[in-house]
Protein backbone atom coordinates (compact mmCIF):
# COMPACT_ATOMS: atom_id res chain seq x y z
CA UNK A 1 0.00 0.00 0.00
CA UNK A 2 3.11 2.01 0.76
CA UNK A 3 3.98 2.05 -2.70
CA UNK A 4 0.76 2.87 -3.86
CA UNK A 5 0.79 5.90 -1.81
CA UNK A 6 3.86 7.37 -3.16
CA UNK A 7 2.50 7.07 -6.66
CA UNK A 8 -0.18 9.59 -5.25
CA UNK A 9 1.89 11.41 -4.07
CA UNK A 10 4.82 12.13 -6.16
CA UNK A 11 1.77 12.52 -9.08
CA UNK A 12 -0.04 15.11 -6.64
CA UNK A 13 3.05 17.03 -5.98
CA UNK A 14 3.92 17.61 -9.77
CA UNK A 15 0.47 18.51 -10.79
CA UNK A 16 0.26 20.99 -8.04
CA UNK A 17 3.78 22.27 -8.67
CA UNK A 18 1.76 22.22 -12.53
CA UNK A 19 -0.91 24.22 -11.10
CA UNK A 20 0.84 26.72 -9.24
CA UNK A 21 3.21 27.13 -12.56
CA UNK A 22 0.41 27.73 -14.61
CA UNK A 23 -1.60 30.46 -12.74
CA UNK A 24 1.51 32.58 -12.95
CA UNK A 25 2.00 35.28 -16.05
CA UNK A 26 4.36 33.80 -18.77
CA UNK A 27 5.76 37.44 -18.63
CA UNK A 28 7.14 36.42 -15.01
CA UNK A 29 9.70 33.78 -16.48
CA UNK A 30 12.30 32.91 -16.57
CA UNK A 31 13.02 33.72 -13.26
CA UNK A 32 15.59 32.54 -10.54
CA UNK A 33 14.15 29.60 -7.70
CA UNK A 34 14.81 31.27 -4.73
CA UNK A 35 17.61 29.77 -2.87
CA UNK A 36 19.40 27.94 -5.70
CA UNK A 37 22.29 30.30 -5.76
CA UNK A 38 21.10 30.95 -9.60
CA UNK A 39 21.50 27.01 -10.48
CA UNK A 40 17.78 26.69 -11.06
CA UNK A 41 15.29 28.84 -13.63
CA UNK A 42 11.71 28.06 -13.59
CA UNK A 43 10.14 28.90 -16.93
CA UNK A 44 6.40 28.20 -18.12
CA UNK A 45 7.20 25.83 -20.76
CA UNK A 46 4.38 23.88 -22.97
CA UNK A 47 5.38 20.69 -24.50
CA UNK A 48 2.73 19.42 -27.17
CA UNK A 49 5.02 16.71 -28.19
CA UNK A 50 7.23 14.16 -27.01
CA UNK A 51 10.88 15.48 -25.49
CA UNK A 52 12.13 18.14 -26.89
CA UNK A 53 8.77 18.75 -29.05
CA UNK A 54 9.20 15.63 -31.43
CA UNK A 55 6.44 14.54 -32.79
CA UNK A 56 3.95 17.29 -31.77
CA UNK A 57 2.09 17.52 -34.99
CA UNK A 58 0.79 13.92 -34.33
CA UNK A 59 -1.39 14.44 -31.04
CA UNK A 60 -3.23 10.71 -31.17
CA UNK A 61 0.16 9.55 -30.89
CA UNK A 62 1.67 11.36 -28.76
CA UNK A 63 -1.26 10.82 -26.09
CA UNK A 64 -1.28 6.79 -27.04
CA UNK A 65 2.01 5.62 -27.01
CA UNK A 66 1.96 7.33 -22.87
CA UNK A 67 -1.12 5.76 -22.07
CA UNK A 68 0.35 2.01 -23.69
CA UNK A 69 3.18 2.32 -22.02
CA UNK A 70 1.96 3.57 -18.45
CA UNK A 71 -0.51 0.88 -18.62
CA UNK A 72 1.94 -1.70 -19.26
CA UNK A 73 3.88 -0.52 -16.50
CA UNK A 74 0.92 -0.57 -13.75
CA UNK A 75 0.26 -3.83 -15.08
CA UNK A 76 3.56 -4.98 -14.40
CA UNK A 77 3.80 -2.77 -10.91
CA UNK A 78 0.14 -4.46 -9.73
CA UNK A 79 1.72 -7.89 -10.07
CA UNK A 80 4.93 -7.04 -8.32
CA UNK A 81 2.50 -6.14 -5.67
CA UNK A 82 1.11 -9.32 -4.89
CA UNK A 83 4.63 -10.60 -4.07
CA UNK A 84 6.77 -10.26 -1.12
CA UNK A 85 10.01 -8.51 -0.92
CA UNK A 86 11.26 -6.65 -4.51
CA UNK A 87 10.88 -3.64 -2.27
CA UNK A 88 13.90 -1.81 -4.86
CA UNK A 89 11.39 -2.66 -7.99
CA UNK A 90 8.15 -1.66 -6.27
CA UNK A 91 9.27 1.55 -5.14
CA UNK A 92 11.29 1.86 -8.55
CA UNK A 93 7.81 1.50 -10.54
CA UNK A 94 6.13 3.65 -7.90
CA UNK A 95 8.60 6.79 -8.49
CA UNK A 96 8.56 5.89 -12.33
CA UNK A 97 4.58 5.31 -12.05
CA UNK A 98 3.97 8.83 -10.38
CA UNK A 99 5.70 11.11 -12.95
CA UNK A 100 4.14 8.77 -15.74
CA UNK A 101 0.76 9.96 -14.43
CA UNK A 102 1.27 13.55 -13.63
CA UNK A 103 2.29 13.80 -17.31
CA UNK A 104 -0.46 11.26 -18.81
CA UNK A 105 -3.07 13.77 -17.18
CA UNK A 106 -0.98 16.76 -18.79
CA UNK A 107 -1.29 15.06 -22.53
CA UNK A 108 -4.76 13.71 -21.85
CA UNK A 109 -6.45 16.89 -20.28
CA UNK A 110 -4.19 19.58 -20.86
CA UNK A 111 -3.04 18.52 -24.46
CA UNK A 112 0.18 19.25 -23.77
CA UNK A 113 2.67 18.91 -20.94
CA UNK A 114 3.76 21.59 -18.51
CA UNK A 115 7.61 21.55 -18.03
CA UNK A 116 9.35 24.31 -15.58
CA UNK A 117 12.94 24.15 -14.23
CA UNK A 118 16.38 24.28 -16.04
CA UNK A 119 19.19 23.30 -14.73
CA UNK A 120 21.99 25.95 -15.06
CA UNK A 121 24.57 23.24 -16.17
CA UNK A 122 26.39 22.66 -19.39
CA UNK A 123 23.99 21.26 -22.19
CA UNK A 124 21.59 21.06 -19.16
CA UNK A 125 20.36 24.83 -19.57
CA UNK A 126 18.81 24.23 -22.59
CA UNK A 127 15.86 21.01 -21.23
CA UNK A 128 13.09 22.19 -19.10
CA UNK A 129 11.90 19.27 -17.06
CA UNK A 130 9.26 18.66 -14.62
CA UNK A 131 8.86 16.72 -11.16
CA UNK A 132 7.51 13.87 -13.51
CA UNK A 133 10.30 13.78 -15.98
CA UNK A 134 12.24 13.51 -12.90
CA UNK A 135 10.75 10.39 -11.54
CA UNK A 136 10.43 8.73 -14.75
CA UNK A 137 14.28 9.00 -14.55
CA UNK A 138 14.61 8.15 -11.35
CA UNK A 139 12.06 5.26 -11.10
CA UNK A 140 14.68 3.39 -14.31
CA UNK A 141 17.89 4.46 -13.41
CA UNK A 142 16.86 2.16 -9.78
CA UNK A 143 15.49 -0.79 -11.67
CA UNK A 144 18.40 -0.83 -14.29
CA UNK A 145 21.06 -0.42 -11.24
CA UNK A 146 18.89 -3.58 -9.19
CA UNK A 147 18.80 -5.20 -12.48
CA UNK A 148 22.80 -5.04 -13.05
CA UNK A 149 23.47 -6.09 -9.31
CA UNK A 150 21.23 -8.73 -9.52
CA UNK A 151 23.06 -9.78 -12.72
CA UNK A 152 26.95 -9.34 -10.94
CA UNK A 153 25.69 -11.48 -8.21
CA UNK A 154 23.95 -14.17 -10.24
CA UNK A 155 27.68 -14.69 -12.23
Amino acid sequence: MIYMGITALLAALDLFIKNVIEEQDEAAFPKELEGSGGKILLHKNHNSGFPFGFLKENQSLVQMVPLAVASFGAGIFACLLQRKGRHAEKLALAIALGGAASNLYDRLVRHYVVDYFSLQYGKLKKVIFNLGDICIFLGAAILLTVEVVRAIKDR
